[in-house]
């Protein structure tokens, strides 16, 4: 590498062989993947892919073993709370709770995420502005539409100025309005501070229109992985196909019959309350 190379890009997020299990059950198999500083990455994949499962053990909320996950450097395993202090994580169950305002509920999450008491104010004020939420910040979260109360989720999230941004189906349930709404509020603040963002979703226009590079999951491993285009030129090639397929296409011809074996009764219910909660 010459002087006038640029230095790749750093390694936000790094899983080696990442494994995860509920019992019998492996969620996560062996998981490899790489996601670079700065990039939006989109990891796809049927309920019962185990999306969610990875997720959970790169923002610490399931224990792993020493050397599986790193976050910007950082063990997962051995160094919890830096890890913590880079994230801002949005769920797919709702975080918000409905009797605090919008400013009361990104204040608490301000707090939980150690922001310094003399910043908290000022802070609070620029995550709400950051997704449009200034003039309805003294209302009840109660009283917002379920893009409003998506946008509130990603303030929380933002309060910490996190240098990782990890989003588990943010547009289930909205319109396609709200559901761009969303986005651009995610890119609005991504160019202004280089984040990274990891998100699942299971809207495969989104994963085409906004990630850089996408995992195709399924049962617990990465099946297929690169840019959006890449590889849905990729399976045109493969085809001999005229016209290029969608995203979804490229899914379906991964996953093969499995897509209707993914998740089970209680994955179905929770993606089912989530949406008709924000809807």
């Amino acid at each position: 590498m010459t002087s006038d190379t640029p230095a790749p890009p750093a390694e936000a997020v790094g899983c080696a062989r990442l494994t995860y299990a509920f019992g019998d059950t492996k969620a996560v198999d062996g998981l490899d993947l790489a996601v670079a500083e700065g990039e939006v990455f989109g990891l796809l994949g049927p309920n019962g892919a185990g999306k969610t499962s990875a997720l959970r053990c790169i923002t610490t909320l399931l224990p792993v073993p020493a050397g599986m996950v790193r976050v910007y450097g950082h063990d997962v395993a051995r160094e919890r709370m830096a890890v913590r202090r880079l994230l801002g994580y949005v769920p797919q169950q709702l975080s918000a709770d409905s009797g605090l305002t919008g400013r009361e509920n990104v204040a608490l999450f301000a707090r939980v995420f150690d922001v310094p008491r003399r910043e908290r104010a000022e802070r609070v004020a620029q995550a709400l502005a950051a997704v449009g939420l200034t003039d309805a910040a003294d209302r009840l979260a109660g009283t917002y539409s379920g893009g409003m109360v998506r946008r509130l989720e990603l303030a929380q999230a933002l309060v910490s100025a996190p240098r990782l941004l990890i989003l588990d189906e943010p547009t289930i349930g909205l319109d396609p309005i709200a559901r761009t709404g969303v986005w651009d509020h995610i890119n609005v603040v991504r160019a202004a501070t280089g984040m990274t963002v990891l998100v699942t979703t299971h809207y495969m226009d989104e994963a085409d229109q906004y990630c850089d590079r996408v995992g195709l999951m399924h049962r617990g491993r990465i099946r297929a992985l690169g840019a959006p285009a890449e590889l849905r030129r990729g399976l045109a090639e493969s085809r001999g196909a005229d016209t290029l397929p969608t995203l979804e296409d490229v899914f379906r011809d991964v996953a093969g019959s499995g897509l209707d074996s993914g998740g089970g009764f209680r994955d179905v219910r929770s993606t089912r309350r989530t949406a008709h909660r924000v809807g």
